[in-house]
């Protein structure tokens, strides 16, 4: 009996154990599993290192800036006894280059291409230079497109006329096959063929694209239309996603957006003035994913 009671004063007593792992790919906005190796606990408490927590047992958290991260995970068991362990992770940068566009609707993240290298260049140099911030989204036309970038909208009054604005430069035309105004497409905005014949890209506008779903007769007229050919991918992703590909070979294609369609909806539905300007201003903030 007393060894009885004893072993049950040594379980009361006893405090859990906090052990996990880490999976997956320690990436830049790549999933990281933490598996949960914890023994004698019913409730768990994570922090990440970057500000957010969990409660999950083997939760899976992303991370927006790479670096190293101390990991927090406190074991507790029903008599509220409780063991914290700590470790260290380091998150690589990502493999492509990304930005992360945020609005009052929620985040973008968007992948810039390498095949645009000058457009690339200069949206990489513009948002790091703190350009875009503040600015607003001052053309919206639903199933088609929210276009922003222009630095006379920054702080403009209701009504004020926009869309003429950039840094002083423009940037040549990079048309590249495999680009296309699939939904998501990052594209640079420009002045029309008449003044701008070379299709240069403005130096610092930009839209990106929502568009509407498409049949195999409005690619086939399109392709007529321009003298091009699709691939059967490109075909069967505009039938699938949508997009406007009457821009294909007009504007430059230098982005799509990877994470954060349902927020170009959002901005897409807002209601707008006579000049598709919206009626409450969107502004945005761009930072690079690093």
């Amino acid at each position: 009996m007393k060894l009885s009671l004893l072993a049950l004063l040594a379980a009361s007593c006893a405090r859990p154990v906090a052990r996990f792992n880490v999976g997956g790919e320690n990436r830049v906005l790549a999933p990281v599993q933490f598996d949960n190796e914890s023994q004698k606990a019913e409730r768990y408490q994570w922090a990440f290192g970057d500000g957010n927590t969990s409660e999950a047992e083997s939760p899976s958290h992303k991370y927006k800036a790479s670096g190293t991260y101390t990991v927090k995970l406190t074991a507790i068991n029903n008599k509220g006894k409780e063991k914290t362990v700590e470790k260290q992770i380091s998150i690589d940068p990502p493999k492509a280059c990304l930005a992360e566009l945020e609005t009052e609707f929620g985040t973008m993240i968007i992948q810039l291409y390498d095949a645009t290298p000058k457009h690339q260049d200069n949206f990489v140099k513009l948002a790091e230079e703190g350009f875009y911030d503040s600015l607003l989204f001052h053309r919206v036309i639903q199933n088609f497109m929210i276009q922003g970038g222009d630095p006379d909208s920054k702080g403009a009054r209701q009504g004020q006329a926009l869309g003429s604005g950039g840094p002083g430069y423009t940037i040549e035309a990079e048309f590249v096959d495999s680009l296309v105004h699939l939904k998501g497409a990052l594209a640079a905005a420009r002045t029309g063929d008449a003044v701008n014949p070379q299709k240069r890209s403005s130096g610092s506008q930009f839209y990106i694209v929502q568009g509407q779903p498409l049949t195999e007769d409005m690619l086939n007229r399109i392709e007529a239309q321009k003298g091009i050919r699709y691939s059967k991918e490109q075909r069967e992703a505009y039938m699938a996603e949508g997009g406007t590909p009457f821009l294909d070979r007009e504007y430059t294609v230098f982005g799509r957006v990877v994470e954060g369609l349902d927020v170009l909806d959002k901005i897409a539905a807002v209601q707008t003035d006579g000049r598709d300007r919206p009626v409450n201003d969107v502004s945005m903030k761009i930072r690079l994913i690093h």
